[in-house]
Parts: structure tokens; sequence; C-alpha cells
């Protein structure tokens, strides 16, 4: 029962702010199509420091580098809980908001940079990196931004019109409903942190590159 409205809540929540879905995922989506701009135009002497880094990593890797799932598991759940804190922070404030349009844009480049690297270095054992090591758990993380990030530019304009337009409309109430949906997404990012941790690392060593 309590799952069913869970479902319900976020599906009001998703048909209300359609719009800025809409709008927040093709910002993401440019954010990886300029990611994966940004690889072509890099110079030779940059792409080789890069192959030669990632080279000695998973050389290093699969040679038994020391690494401590429950560590690993920490820093990146850490990590997660910071960006998706930072937009809830910022989407409390009306200056707040490009800022969150930002966020989600290098997102969006960082994915596009990392998979069109892999791709366009290693071909088809870069398409099987970075569908082994890169999409799994952005499966969980990217949804998550962008549900946080449509959230916070919601709440952010909804305190503009509050403040400017003098409509009173109450603000504690969709507070509230706007951090709930942010602590949810952090318990959800809990899978994407085990992922990276746990099941990652096996999947790498498993990986001819």
């Amino acid at each position: 029962m309590r799952r069913q409205k869970l479902g319900q809540t976020i599906q009001a929540h998703v048909k209300e702010n359609f719009s800025l879905y809409l709008f927040t995922l093709v910002l993401f989506t440019m954010g990886v199509s300029f990611g994966a701009i940004v690889v072509g135009s890099l110079e030779m002497n940059q792409k080789q420091d890069l192959m030669n880094y990632l080279g000695q990593f998973f050389h290093e890797f699969k040679q038994g580098m020391d690494v401590n799932p429950r560590s690993a598991f920490q820093q990146s759940f850490i990590q997660y809980l910071k960006f998706i804190g930072i937009m809830w922070i910022l989407g409390m404030s009306i200056v707040g908001l490009p800022i969150i349009l930002i966020m989600v844009f290098l997102k969006g480049l960082v994915v596009g940079f990392t998979v069109g690297f892999l791709i366009q270095q290693w071909h088809w054992n870069g398409l099987l990196a970075a569908g082994l090591t890169v999409l799994p758990q952005n499966l969980v993380v990217i949804p998550a931004v962008i549900i946080v990030g449509t959230a916070g530019i919601s709440f952010s304009l909804r305190m503009i019109r509050s403040r400017f337009q003098r409509i009173g409309e109450p603000i504690l109430h969709h507070f509230i409903r706007y951090s709930i949906l942010v602590m949810l997404m952090g318990g959800i990012l809990c899978s994407a942190a085990l992922f990276v941790s746990f099941i990652s690392p096996i999947l790498m060593k498993q990986l001819n590159l």
C-alpha cells in the first residue's frame, strides 16, 4: 500500500512538471552530445595521456590492486549524496536555478565523454567496457539526477512566482514534498553505490583491455 502511494506521488509529480522534465532531459542529452564532441576535439597527446592512465589503471587493477569495497561504497555514496544535496540547496534559492541547469548539463557531458572516449579508443571492447562499468549504475544515477534537478527547478520557479507575483502560495507544503523526493532519490542512489563498489570491480577484471 505504501509503495502504491509512493508510485502515485511520483507519477503525479512527473505529470505536474512534464514540460520541465522534457527540458531537463533535453539539457542532459545536449551534455552527452557535447561530451562526445569533446572526445573528437582532443589532441593526440591528450588522448595518449588518457590512454596511458587508463591502461595503467586496468593493468594494476587486474594485478590485484587493493580495493576495499566498504570504503569504495562510502566514497561513492557520499559523492552521490553531495551532488543531489547541492542541487537540493540550490533549488531553495532563486540564484541557484541556473547552477542546477549547469550541473545537469555537466553530468551529461561527463557521461558522454566517458562513453565516447572508451568507444573511440577501444571500439567494441570499449563499448563492452562502457556497458559493464558505466551504464549499469548510471541507469539509476541519471534518472535520479534528472528527477532532483527538475524538482529543484520547479521549486525555485515556484519561489520566484511567490516572491515577485505575490501569489501568496504556501511554500512549506511544496518544500516538504521537494525534500522528501530528494531523500527518496538519495536512498535509491544507494543501489548505484553498491553496484560501483561490489559488482563493478568484478566485471572490470573480466574485461580484455
